[in-house]
């Protein structure tokens, strides 16, 4: 079936296409089009069918009311929650999301921003990789609203919203300090990112005032899992005397529990756990894992409500906005005292 355009629209009704154009985008009346005349393209465009192109739309207002949503990987059981939650609450403000997978790739990321500036998007919300502070400056400087979550690039003044990393790693260190572990391993991701090194830096703290020894692995992120999950069998195995490990994100606690499991060590008795990111997965667990569950329901709240006030107020000069939230450690099994 032959795409219908606004032209043919026109020529149908032997009307001008400024007169259709003015009808769909609802300035009709401000217009002093005849309600005889907006009753007929109506009528019409119910009976065909027609369904103007939203880019086409937000390039003649101004205003597609679409949001891009940028995260590390939609796949990812802490961003894909988060991504529902922010869908559902800019539906019911009118907004429509459009998700993609940086795989904290720089270029990559790169190109999806130039994607979404391509298709006018309104604004956007980011969880970004490091390298990327000139592309979002300039969606700053181009009056695009811009909120970050989960980390923030330092070089990049805009608004954004993360729980409070250094001290939720440190507390769960001193945790498992206060249980009687004295062995405490830290296995995460190797990164540069602010949310990576706010926890590093917590469990080293942590570590360093009790005068205990750190033990730290940083995985290189693949997408095959058996890799990751291999690299943490080999440490743990070269560190017998660890009692204890701390996982710095969701997805190394996972692989962390694989390898535990086929190297056939009990935990707590062998290997007391705790992990960032509270998930199913970690109740579900032979012994249910202690985790540091982030505020999910709070964090697509503030990050959706900041965007949606930038994008009424239309005024991207006010201060940035730097939320940090609380987390909390969810006690379980995994960490009872060590004997």
């Amino acid at each position: 079936m032959k795409k219908l355009r606004i032209k043919d629209i026109a020529n149908d009704l032997n009307i001008s296409k400024t007169a259709v154009s003015f009808i769909l985008n609802g300035v009709a009346q401000e217009k002093r089009i005849s309600e005889e005349l907006v009753e007929r393209v109506e009528r019409y465009i119910r009976e065909v069918g027609f369904r103007p192109s939203p880019i086409a739309r937000g390039l003649r207002t101004g205003k597609s009311n679409i949001i891009g949503l940028m995260v590390e990987s939609i796949s990812d059981p802490f961003f894909a929650t988060i991504a529902r939650l922010i869908e559902n609450m800019a539906y019911k403000q009118g907004y429509r999301i459009i998700y993609c997978s940086t795989d904290n790739d720089t270029e990559k990321t790169k190109e999806l921003i130039n994607v979404l500036r391509e298709r006018n998007v309104d604004g956007y919300i980011i969880s970004p990789p490091p390298g990327v502070e000139k592309e979002i400056n300039e969606l700053i400087r181009a009056g695009l609203p811009v909120v970050m979550f989960d980390r923030y690039l330092p070089k990049v003044k805009t608004d954004y919203v993360v729980i409070d990393n250094e001290f939720s790693a440190e507390n769960a260190t001193r945790y498992l300090i206060h249980q009687g572990y004295r062995n405490i391993a830290f296995i995460t991701f190797s990164s540069s990112l602010t949310q990576m090194k706010g926890r590093m830096k917590g469990y080293r703290t942590a570590l360093k005032e009790e005068g205990l020894k750190p033990y730290v692995m940083e995985i290189d992120f693949t997408p095959e899992e058996k890799v990751m999950v291999q690299g943490v069998r080999e440490f743990l195995a070269a560190n017998p005397k660890l009692d204890a490990v701390l996982f710095g994100a969701i997805q190394a606690g996972s692989c962390g529990l694989k390898a535990i499991t086929q190297l056939k060590l009990k935990v707590p008795q062998d290997l007391a756990v705790i992990s960032f990111d509270d998930h199913d997965i970690f109740e579900l667990f032979s012994t249910p894992v202690t985790a540091i569950a982030q505020p999910i329901d709070k964090i697509a709240h503030k990050v959706i409500s900041i965007l949606l006030e930038r994008l009424e107020e239309g005024d991207n000069a006010a201060a940035p906005k730097e939320i940090v939230l609380k987390t909390k450690l969810k006690v379980r099994k995994s960490s009872v005292p060590a004997k």
